[in-house]
């Protein structure tokens, strides 16, 4: 991949819009892409569980909230557009879904975006669509995901040290394949290998062939071998974010099915509620 030339986000939060749309813009401006804005209305109504009787009712009203939220998100994502001047290339769509639908509908958008920019899925206020919206566009849209913590992109909008973790799997290379942009563009790459198996295919030189792969795409990358001295591979690679002052992850996404739709597995999930810099996700 040569660059990011569709860049799509996903709100179902209107105070989430500054943060998040401030972040797609700068990649988008790095990346001379264009930003797709969804906002969708979230009809959280689980029909099945109403009483007899009460459906139409129900249906009704929250129907109409979730198209008043949609409108409220639209609003807050122009105001946050006009934010940042003329030069960014956008559109913006408003839909509204219910949760049962809502994978699909995200999934749909994200099969044709470069990268989908989102805000981290966890934390006080967050509901269960913000996850949804995570793992759908990662394991259904199969795009890659930059989770954009609190803080934002900070003052770069490409990062200039990266963390890459590796484990020889195919998510990580896969992860690693869909960043290259961005570790292109940074200033160093260190493949961080944590407790590397006795045996495999790697077991003489961890991150090797990998780094060599890189560093004939112009990447600046170099290889750090680390013992599980923590009890979570998460904390080793926290720790070492803090050591190399980082202010990217990649990281292959792991999930497991719940019935035919993989959700984010332990791991994963550890990361993204840990670290304090972006994350990019791939499976």
């Amino acid at each position: 991949m040569t660059g990011y030339k569709s860049i799509l986000t996903v709100l179902t939060d209107p105070a989430e819009a500054p943060l998040v749309i401030a972040a797609a813009s700068a990649v988008a401006r790095a990346q001379d892409a264009h930003l797709d804005i969804l906002v969708l209305g979230v009809d959280r109504v689980q029909l099945g569980y109403a009483y007899i009787g009460a459906e139409p009712m129900l249906s009704q009203v929250s129907l109409e909230r979730a198209e008043a939220d949609a409108k409220a998100l639209a609003s807050a994502v122009k105001a946050a557009v006009a934010a940042e001047g003329e030069d960014l290339r956008w559109s913006v769509e408003a839909a509204v879904t219910q949760l049962g639908t809502l994978n699909e509908v995200v999934a749909q958008r994200a099969r044709f975006a470069d990268l989908v920019v989102l805000g981290r899925p966890y934390g006080k206020g967050k509901g269960g669509e913000a996850e949804a919206v995570v793992e759908a566009a990662m394991f259904e849209g199969k795009a890659p995901v930059l989770v954009v913590p609190a803080a934002g992109l900070g003052p770069n909008p490409l990062p200039r040290r990266v963390v890459l973790a590796w484990n020889q799997s195919a998510e990580a290379m896969t992860a690693t394949r869909l960043a290259l942009p961005l570790l292109k563009a940074a200033d160093s790459v260190t493949i961080t290998v944590v407790d590397p198996p006795a045996y495999g295919p790697e077991r003489s030189d961890p991150g090797g062939l990998l780094c060599q792969m890189l560093v004939r795409h112009g990447v600046k990358a170099e290889v750090a071998v680390l013992a599980r001295s923590l009890p979570r591979i998460s904390d080793v690679l926290a720790r070492q974010m803090r050591d190399t002052n980082a202010d990217l992850l990649v990281m292959g996404a792991y999930g497991h099915s719940r019935f035919r739709e993989a959700i984010l597995g332990g791991a994963t999930r550890n990361m993204l509620e840990l670290v304090e810099v972006p994350v990019l996700l791939a499976h």
